[in-house]
């Protein structure tokens, strides 16, 4: 005697009037179970979302103190930059003391030309070009996020309200289409979620990547001023050697 197996599809009418009251509450069961699941997946996403959406927000503020600390190096080496232009003035006013021909020497000999710190004042930094485009980018996600997610753990409206009101309508509805509406609507939130989800990786990643490439430029611009301090004191201490001398 074959038997033959029955599927449960969780969102089909109940044809059979002569089902057993067994088999038409595991159907409700099902039903439960799916939309269950499924809103638990979609809030699950809305969560992971959120905290993207944080970590990009403290990548933005490392990336702004990263560029401040820039302006900083900046600056300090173009006092550097300056102090041994005078340093160097220094030594030519010495010399013109100390013998009359330093003084001759000091006369036919050109005079240090001033840097373009000193003619056109300190410039701007901004940092580089791909941090600074990775900050924008997610500057105007931020916004857009925070007009969309307020709180930032929302459910779509629609969804919440379709799923409050199922059992405020008949039972055919609530059986075949609002619930399998309400389930669309689930996986809708879902895939927008992971849509947004894969955006803001993409911007985390270049956020990554921009704070890389400023990270070895001030490397760089660390050794080069640490190359600088060195010669400037040694200079500073030969200066003072020869004034003890005068």
């Amino acid at each position: 005697m074959s038997v033959v197996s029955r599927s449960y599809n969780p969102f089909a009418e109940d044809e059979d009037d002569e089902q057993p009251r067994g088999d038409a509450e595991r159907q409700r069961y099902l039903q439960q179970e799916v939309l269950r699941r499924s809103a638990a997946t979609a809030d699950s996403t809305e969560r992971s979302l959120s905290l993207l959406y944080e970590s990009e927000r403290i990548g933005v503020a490392a990336s702004e103190e990263l560029v401040r600390q820039g302006e900083a190096l900046k600056r300090t080496e173009q006092m550097v930059d300056k102090m041994d232009q005078d340093l160097k003035t220094s030594q030519r006013h010495i010399n013109s003391i100390k013998s009359v021909f330093g003084g001759l020497v000091n006369y036919f000999k050109a005079k240090p030309s001033e840097s373009k710190t000193e003619q056109n004042g300190m410039p701007e930094y901004y940092g580089n070009s791909r941090l600074k485009e990775a900050m924008m980018s997610s500057k105007e996600q931020d916004s857009k996020y925070q007009e969309s997610h307020p709180n930032l753990r929302r459910l779509d409206n629609s969804v919440d309200s379709e799923f409050s009101n199922i059992d405020s309508i008949s039972s055919v509805q609530r059986n075949a289409y609002a619930r399998s509406q309400c389930l669309q609507a689930y996986h809708q939130k879902i895939d927008n979620n992971l849509d947004e989800m894969s955006s803001g990786l993409s911007r985390l990643k270049n956020l990554a990547l921009g704070l890389q490439t400023e990270i070895e430029e001030q490397d760089d611009m660390l050794e080069r001023l640490t190359k600088k301090v060195e010669i400037l004191d040694v200079g500073i201490k030969s200066t003072d050697k020869k004034i003890r001398q005068l």
